[in-house]
């Protein structure tokens, strides 16, 4: 291998492509997420409980099932550049519009328009990194691209919470300036998308006919043998058993991804309730925090050694033990250092997962069966903040609801491990032989 065009190309294909998507992503799941802080205004302001809160928070995912996977098939037709834009723009203009809600109704409407808008975003970056990085870069790129996700906790919950403190400049609530001012970039860099990422290698102007021409072959060889290649359409993709398998997994890890996301502010609040919420804003980015180093380091590692299925479910089931700790620990101070560790540990088998998911599947079928796993996933958005709230009024605690929470980690884990495993037949994993 021509180890100085490797490094030239992966050196351009890093410094292009990923800042700029972690950019999108951490607008994204700001977003999304933004929710969790205004709601520590918003719930008093509309009347809600935490049960009306919960499905306001899973009418979200109602229309991101629904719209997820014809969204990724159009994505392959029309060309990701295209589709990507289309996305941000409008669900920046539906987060700007929340701003306007005054009643119960109308939060559960813009949640759900919220999802539609949002719908295959992030499966489509998923397939769009596997048709740019090889598998020897892969994970450590799927780590880079959820730091975006991660930040939007890290950074997005302290300013989420600063905003807040905006209450009543110009009679308008905190929650109401929290909405329209994080709604605005997600437009901004939709319009920028159209400039910023082309559709293939062979389209990139920053990229010499050498590199073009090492990408594109090393992409093809990295192809062959795939479970589910080209040639498979998308239907065939969703009925076999690895795309099932690895479904499953996503959906049990979205137990901690979103459940705990969603409801970390609530949480710390019902653990430290003389707090403010801007001291409660910055606890609750602490843990993600964590989760951007578990993630690239874990990343790393596994692209380093070649080595999938322990990297992918030993975080997860670590996750789910620590979480189980931390309900009974009876230690404010060590609960939350153990919710510190379910965060980073939870997050940690993500690039591990895609990476392994993207090696196996290639084509139009890759890009089904991504957005079918991450719509199986969100079913959990739909079920699990509803349940958690209805709980949490039931029996004045989270410890219930996190405790099933804690359950589905350690299940996803074993799974995970499993599933992950290379056939008995197969050769040595080759990924460490790239030049790092």
């Amino acid at each position: 291998m021509n180890t100085d065009l490797y490094s030239s190309t992966l050196k351009q294909l890093n410094a292009k492509i990923i800042p700029f998507i972690v950019i999108c992503y951490f607008v994204a799941n700001l977003d999304k997420t933004n929710i969790s802080i205004a709601a520590l205004q918003m719930n008093a302001d509309l009347g809600l409980s935490a049960s009306m809160y919960g499905l306001g928070v899973g009418m979200f995912y109602i229309s991101y099932i629904i719209f997820e996977l014809p969204s990724n098939i159009i994505m392959t037709r029309v060309g990701a550049r295209i589709w990507i834009a289309r996305i941000m723009i409008t669900w920046g203009i539906v987060s700007t519009g929340m701003a306007f809600v005054h009643s119960a109704n109308q939060l559960y409407v813009m949640r759900f328009l919220l999802g539609m808008a949002e719908a295959g975003f992030t499966p489509g970056i998923i397939y769009y990194i596997s048709c740019w990085f090889p598998k020897s870069n892969r994970a450590r790129a799927m780590s880079f691209f959820y730091m975006g996700s991660v930040a939007a906790s890290i950074i997005g919950l302290p300013v989420s919470g600063a905003i807040l403190n905006m209450h009543g400049i110009a009679d308008v609530a905190g929650w109401r300036w929290l909405f329209a001012i994080e709604g605005i970039p997600a437009v901004v860099l939709g319009v920028l998308v159209l400039w910023r990422l082309p559709d293939t290698p062979a389209q990139a102007s920053w990229l010499n006919p050498q590199q073009k021409s090492w990408l594109q072959q090393r992409l093809q060889q990295d192809n062959v043998g795939v479970e589910i290649g080209k040639n498979h359409s998308w239907l065939s993709a969703l009925k076999n058993k690895t795309v099932l398998l690895l479904s499953l997994v996503w959906f049990l890890q979205a137990f901690g991804s979103i459940g705990i996301t969603l409801f970390m502010p609530l949480i710390i609040k019902s653990m430290a309730a003389e707090q403010s919420n801007f001291v409660i804003s910055l606890l609750s980015a602490v843990p993600f925090i964590f989760a951007c180093l578990f993630m690239y380091l874990n990343g790393r590692h596994s692209d380093k050694t070649g080595e999938r299925s322990w990297h992918l479910g030993l975080p997860l089931i670590f996750s789910g033990l620590s979480l189980a700790i931390a309900i009974w620990s009876g230690s404010l101070l060590l609960s939350y250092l153990l919710l510190i560790l379910t965060v980073g540990f939870n997050f940690a088998l993500t690039p591990i997962f895609w990476a392994v998911t993207t090696e196996k599947l290639a084509g139009v079928a890759a890009a089904a069966s991504i957005a079918f796993i991450n719509t199986v996933a969100n079913f959990v958005g739909l079920g699990l903040p509803p349940i958690l709230g209805k709980i949490k009024d039931l029996t004045n605690s989270y410890h219930y609801g996190l405790l099933i929470v804690a359950l589905a980690l350690m299940i996803g884990g074993i799974i995970g491990i499993l599933v992950s495993r290379p056939p008995r037949h197969s050769t040595p994993n080759t990924l460490s032989q790239a030049p790092k």
